[in-house]
């Protein structure tokens, strides 16, 4: 009888352990700044165009509306979009080695062709193409695998829908005005679409695209974002769902100082100058350049979106291979810099991006090429205990310089740093300091 009871006590543990884990994990989170928590501690992630674009390797959707290519010839690139090699666990590997905590893909670009099974009455790879499967599934459990977090890129417009008003830049169907039951018939399209995204594959985050041609109401952000909470409350989406968008995007550009729309912020940069596979582009970017770029962006406290764009077949093309693998290295070593940290001091202070520790009691500095053995800090109103040479061994000297004996000016700290430490790419410094961070502002003592 004690046995019987011990073990009905067991399992009656084990029930109650079970559903206090499950309520864990599937609670709502009580505010925005616990949904965005995993983005902005996540710092990097990559970005991938991968459409029918890629078998002429022509602009994605933007050649047909500009003119460069007839629709026709552009829709001919279905017959050619095989996906043959695509290997998504590859993909999901590759993107783990850079560092990442996302990807985003492209589930359907302005062109309107999806990516996975659509029900909706249009275009899809896997209706209309050779490739005849669902791209996003088995690439979204790859990430999964790999603890990274499931971005979906999706178009809002569509200009090869024929109840979408647009057509090209200097035509149109018809006006929305004129025939607003057309125009209800594509709310209904696009929302059953998002729906879909929703209930298949639940996306961490959503990238919105296209929203200029069409305002708010007419976008039905509410509904959208209502729907998209209602699959995962945890998903955030970027400012082009509007007034319902939770961080800024900042598209081939990066802000001098940190943006103040929003408390969080992405830049998406392309690795050479286009979104999607152009095999006539050569003008990649180096790893220095990523490198630097990246650095620059976390300074301001925002993360950076690095893109490719693969073949028709699933192959990514070797530079940008390239430039994961070496942003991956150099991550790798100064992962305690990057990932999880705040941004960094205000410009002036010192000449080269920096970040901080969470607790404020470490400030890393990334240093600019060709130091000439020694780099200067100023205003820094704490006492250095250590300086470390991130990912090595190496300590280093500094030395304060005209620090106020009689006054609250802090000195200049000038740190000294030999050519034998430096990085191929950037050095990075840990300035282990005797309390958090205090910065001195002024232009003088007062």
């Amino acid at each position: 009888m004690k046995t019987l009871s011990k073990t009905l006590l067991l399992l009656l543990t084990i029930c109650l352990y079970a559903q206090s884990s499950f309520t864990q994990k599937t609670k709502e989170p009580a505010s925005l700044q616990e949904r965005m928590q995993w983005f902005q501690d996540a710092k990097l992630g990559v970005f991938i165009h991968w459409g029918i674009y890629s078998v002429k390797g022509v602009d994605e959707s933007w050649s047909f509306y500009n003119k460069k290519i007839s629709h026709k010839d552009y829709m001919s690139q279905l017959k050619g979009f095989t996906a043959s090699k695509y290997n998504p666990e590859e993909w999901a590997s590759l993107i783990k080695e850079s560092g990442a905590g996302y990807a985003v893909l492209t589930t359907k670009h302005h062109d309107g062709v999806a990516l996975w099974p659509t029900k909706e009455n249009h275009y899809s790879v896997v209706k209309n193409a050779p490739a005849q499967r669902d791209l996003l599934k088995p690439f979204y459990q790859a990430l999964d695998k790999y603890g990274i977090k499931k971005g979906a890129y999706f178009s809002l417009i569509d200009w090869s829908h024929p109840d979408y008003p647009a057509v090209t830049r200097d035509s149109n169907r018809y006006k929305m005005q004129d025939d607003p039951i057309r125009w209800e018939r594509f709310q209904h399209f696009f929302q059953a679409q998002i729906a879909e995204l929703n209930a298949n594959y639940r996306p961490d985050l959503w990238w919105f695209d296209g929203e200029w041609e069409h305002n708010a109401k007419e976008w039905q952000t509410e509904k959208i974002n209502t729907n998209i909470l209602q699959a995962n409350p945890w998903a955030i989406s970027n400012d082009r769902l509007l007034e319902y968008g939770n961080y800024e995007t900042y598209e081939q550009t990066i802000p001098p100082t940190k943006p103040k729309k929003f408390p969080y912020w992405e830049a998406c940069m392309t690795s050479n100058l286009n979104w999607g596979y152009h095999p006539d582009d050569k003008n990649y970017k180096t790893p220095y350049q990523v490198i630097s770029i990246f650095a620059d962006v976390i300074s301001n406290g925002g993360v950076y979106l690095f893109d490719i764009g693969p073949k028709e077949d699933g192959t990514i093309p070797t530079e940008q291979v390239h430039l994961l693998k070496e942003l991956g290295k150099w991550n790798k070593k100064h992962h305690e810099a990057i990932f999880g940290t705040l941004a960094g001091i205000e410009a002036g202070h010192f000449y080269g991006p920096t970040t901080m520790s969470k607790d404020s009691t470490k400030l890393y500095l990334f240093l600019q090429p060709n130091s000439n053995g020694q780099v200067m800090l100023k205003g820094l109103d704490n006492t250095i205990k250590k300086i470390r040479v991130v990912g090595t061994n190496h300590l280093l000297t500094h030395q304060v310089q005209s620090k106020m004996t009689w006054g609250n000016v802090p000195g200049i700290v000038f740190i000294n740093v030999p050519a034998t430490v430096n990085d191929q790419y950037m050095t990075v410094l840990a300035l282990e300091l005797d309390k958090p961070l205090k910065i001195y502002k002024s232009d003088g003592e007062k």
